[in-house]
């Protein structure tokens, strides 16, 4: 992931909110409809809450809208056209009602408009997501 990769060549740590709900139990149950946790913000909050004070930290979820705004520094919205979004989606092996919903969820900006709902507007970067070319832009002008 680009978070991953930035990460990797700044030194800074990386966490992935998905895999930090899963390992350490941080959600109340499955939603079997989209094979998916529901994450328990409080928790994973509270369980970042002193690795976020140290700072040097990439946070990488598809949402930001219960992170309290103190954390970051930067916030980064990747945008993905439909029809590239559409077969990632599928490769990865979500489901059709959870492709469905991430696909509209883009359509409507769900996640540009939760960035620019929570966080002050001059840390936040759109970045396209489209191709290797846009990856590696991103990658370089975020490690600038």
């Amino acid at each position: 992931s680009l978070s991953d990769s930035v990460a990797n060549n700044t030194g800074l740590q990386h966490i992935d909110v998905g895999l930090l709900v899963k390992t350490k139990g941080l959600h109340d149950g499955r939603d079997e409809n989209f094979d998916a946790f529901f994450i328990n913000e409080d928790k994973v909050c509270d369980e970042l809450e002193s690795v976020m004070d140290e700072g040097g930290v990439i946070v990488d979820h598809h949402g930001c809208d219960f992170f309290p705004e103190r954390w970051f520094d930067l916030v980064v919205v990747l945008r993905t056209d439909n029809g590239t979004l559409f077969p990632r989606l599928k490769n990865r092996g979500y489901n059709a009602h959870k492709i469905t919903e991430n696909i509209d969820c883009e359509i409507m900006g769900v996640v540009k408009e939760e960035a620019y709902d929570s966080y002050n507007k001059d840390i936040i970067w759109e970045l396209q997501s489209n191709t290797i070319e846009d990856a590696e832009n991103n990658l370089e002008r975020i490690q600038q």
